[in-house]
């Protein structure tokens, strides 16, 4: 997985003269949209909690969520294809839930793609170049380019009839991004637009993507289910689940202080190791491993990471790798102290192996070319653990395994969020 380093906004640039360099774009009518206590029922179904978002402009701003999740429906209020049951949609401050999609100026790429079937791939990419009233033979010279950049070309003079679905929604997409040749849209809200794709178009798709992004300065709105394509396109993340974001940063600061145990175990490839532990004032011990966790000596009462995320924090539900993850409810009665139940998170590439660590059996190895990705077992179920490429255990293998203190997120065990107790030593307890 990419994550790209933590925030300043990306330069922005666009095309220079015929064949030159580009040059800084800085254009004047890129909005800010916003929903307030924007909310979406469906009969009785809440398909999307009340929520405060705001999309700065010019900024790439992605969706992610598991299918469900209300990413699709949020997007659809920005650009007017639902209405909100409740709250108002505004850009630049001004209210325009009332208005209709077409006069809103925004470009729209959906999962269902829709192309015009009389026209070609090519006719079909220049047309609105050709809308905004652009001759034929420039519209199509520009067109043809951005084709051979999307390695299209070679269907140029096809109809829609005779594309695959992929190269479909690549071309759907390409007459989006067009529009940036000329006078770029107010604003690009994308539904899963790469989803059909295989891994490596969607690669170099991703890229042109990003640099049409960054050519037009127009603010976009990008929703997926792959957590690759948000770190690697985002400038800021929304993580959503049952209608509610429970995260709004950059991917970095998503990756690395993810604000409660949804987030810790979605985001990632695999997800962060979740271990039940106990505090115990400045110590916490783990169930699963003869491991004891000490805190900085210090240490005051936990300041709620989970707090500085933008968004109503939505329940928190098991998963398949870390059985038992769940989260209760917000009663102020139950504030995590420093006595009592918590959660122990640690990303694959902070577990180390350890002479003095404690012991695990090596399940499986799965070899990934520039590193190898360990299954390793202990006595509460598995954990992830990134190895370089030349160190392999066979499967059954006895390993000791510790953590980097550096690498140790914190939890609370009464509603799941995250909690600032810093780590400053992993140490294994005798075992008989």
């Amino acid at each position: 997985m990419t994550i790209p380093p933590s925030a300043s906004p990306r330069p922005l640039a666009q095309p220079g003269p015929e064949g030159g360099p580009t040059r800084p774009f800085a254009p004047p009518t890129v909005p800010r949209l916003q929903l307030a206590g924007a909310a979406k029922k469906f009969g009785e179904v809440i398909a999307v909690y009340p929520m405060d978002l705001e999309v700065r402009a010019g900024e790439f701003l992605v969706l992610l969520g598991p299918s469900g999740c209300g990413k699709t429906t949020t997007l659809r209020m920005l650009a007017g294809l639902e209405k909100p049951s409740q709250g108002s949609v505004l850009m630049d401050g001004v209210d325009v839930t009332g208005m209709r999609p077409g006069d809103r100026d925004m470009a729209f790429v959906f999962q269902m793609f829709s192309l015009y079937p009389h026209m070609t791939v090519l006719e079909n990419v220049a047309f609105p170049l050709r809308a905004q009233g652009l001759p034929a033979s420039e519209a199509e010279r520009r067109a043809a380019d951005l084709l051979r950049q999307m390695r299209l070309q070679p269907l140029a003079h096809l109809r829609p009839s005779k594309l695959s679905g992929g190269d479909q929604q690549r071309v759907g997409l390409a007459r989006a991004l067009i529009r940036t040749q000329l006078r770029a849209p107010k604003a690009f809200l994308m539904d899963e637009p790469l989803g059909t794709l295989d891994g490596a178009l969607r690669e170099e798709t991703r890229t042109a993507l990003r640099t049409a992004h960054n050519q037009s300065g127009a603010t976009t709105v990008f929703v997926t289910h792959d957590q690759d394509e948000a770190m690697s396109l985002a400038d800021r993340i929304a993580v959503m689940r049952e209608g509610k974001i429970l995260q709004l940063d950059t991917p970095r600061a998503i990756y690395d202080q993810p604000a409660d145990l949804f987030v810790a175990d979605f985001v990632g490839s695999p997800g962060m190791n979740l271990f039940p532990a106990r505090r115990q004032g400045d110590v916490a011990v783990l169930s699963a491993l003869p491991l004891t966790i000490h805190f900085a000596a210090d240490l005051d009462a936990p300041e709620d990471v989970a707090s500085r995320a933008t968004g109503p924090t939505g329940a928190v539900g098991a998963s398949s790798r870390n059985p038992g993850v769940t989260q209760a409810g917000n009663s102020a009665a139950n504030q995590p102290g420093d006595q009592g139940p918590c959660w122990l998170g640690v990303r694959p590439q902070n577990v180390i192996l350890s002479e003095t660590g404690a012991p695990c059996r090596v399940q499986h190895t799965e070899s990934l070319g520039s590193h190898n990705l360990l299954t390793l077992r202990h006595a509460e179920g598995l954990m992830k653990a990134w190895l370089p490429a030349g160190v392999r255990f066979d499967d059954g293998a006895t390993v000791c395994v510790s953590f980097l203190a550096s690498g140790c997120r914190w939890f609370d065990g009464v509603h799941g969020k995250a909690q600032n107790w810093r780590t400053v030593e992993v140490e294994c307890r005798a075992t008989a």
